[in-house]
């Protein structure tokens, strides 16, 4: 095995939130309003147990430290439609239902405010932002739809976006490729080949992602490029056997092999269509994703 492929079995990327630039919300302030036009205790009761302490959740939150978990578990509420669109959030009820500092609080606001979840307003405060200036290509959003109330919807719609995204990168990135690159691609196959026959799924899940993004980064669009997190993001939330990359198989491991072998060749055309056949390696993707008609 090349060292790369025995280094991407014994270490794990990690994930952060990074925080927003400076000054985005410290401009305005945190007006209270009326008590009645206020975030409800209610609101803050009805989460789950676990969210009540903010200090005590685990390290594996998205994000490290107070901040980052406060981002996951407003976040959450925010698109799970626990807080609605226009609820104000003051700064000091969240503090001390989550027990936290106001600075944690702070800058939890302006990672959701990047987000397009909330938005601060001179003598208006922070309120929640209705779902339509939601930024619902941010790989936290995707994260928290997908295992939220609307999982189902944003799983199909992440289906239907690697349809559009991942063949067109295929066909685009035959031929383009440096060797090291290339390279770099058949270690991910031969990983994942290892790790199927270990049962490891989180080894294999790693490789997968990493095998998709680079292919797309080497399709030459920019564009496409900046879509490779989500690419990234649907792998990591897929949770029923939409797509051949939900699960390890020897079919999915088997199109990964081919896509690998036709970008090599510089055959844009087996590229694109062994990535359609990855993609459909389920019968249950066709009522979900059907495949293109034929002219």
């Amino acid at each position: 095995m090349s060292t790369l492929a025995h280094t991407m079995m014994t270490a794990a990327r990690s994930t952060d939130s990074g925080l927003a630039g400076p000054g985005e919300l410290d401009r305005y302030p945190f007006a209270e309003g009326p008590a009645a036009d206020r975030v409800g205790s209610s609101v803050w009761e009805s989460a789950e147990p676990e969210l009540g302490r903010v200090g005590r959740r685990g390290a594996g939150s998205r994000g490290r430290g107070l901040h980052g978990q406060l981002v996951q578990q407003l976040g959450q509420m925010i698109v799970s439609g626990d807080l609605g669109a226009d609820r104000p959030l003051v700064p000091e009820e969240i503090g001390q239902r989550f027990e936290v500092s106001r600075t944690v609080v702070r800058e939890s606001l302006r990672v959701l405010e990047a987000k397009g979840l909330v938005s601060a307003r001179p003598n208006v405060g922070t309120r929640v932002r209705p779902v339509s200036d939601w930024n619902l290509l941010d790989p936290d959003i995707i994260e928290w739809r997908a295992f939220g109330p609307q999982r189902d919807s944003q799983r199909r719609e992440l289906s239907e976006l690697r349809w559009t995204i991942e063949p067109l990168a295929a066909r685009l990135a035959a031929g383009h490729g440096r060797e090291d690159v290339q390279q770099r691609l058949s270690d991910m196959v031969e990983i994942m080949g290892h790790a199927m026959g270990q049962g490891d799924a989180l080894t294999y899940s790693r490789a997968d992602a990493e095998f998709h993004s680079l292919l797309i980064q080497i399709a030459g669009n920019r564009m496409l490029e900046h879509l490779s997190g989500i690419v990234s993001s649907a792998l990591q939330v897929s949770g029923s056997p939409v797509t051949g990359c939900d699960r390890p198989t020897e079919a999915s491991l088997g199109h990964h092999g081919r896509i690998a072998d036709a970008l090599a060749a510089g055959d844009g055309a087996a590229a694109e269509a062994a990535m359609r056949q990855l993609l459909t390696v389920h019968p249950e993707v066709e009522r979900v994703v059907p495949a293109p008609r034929e002219h």
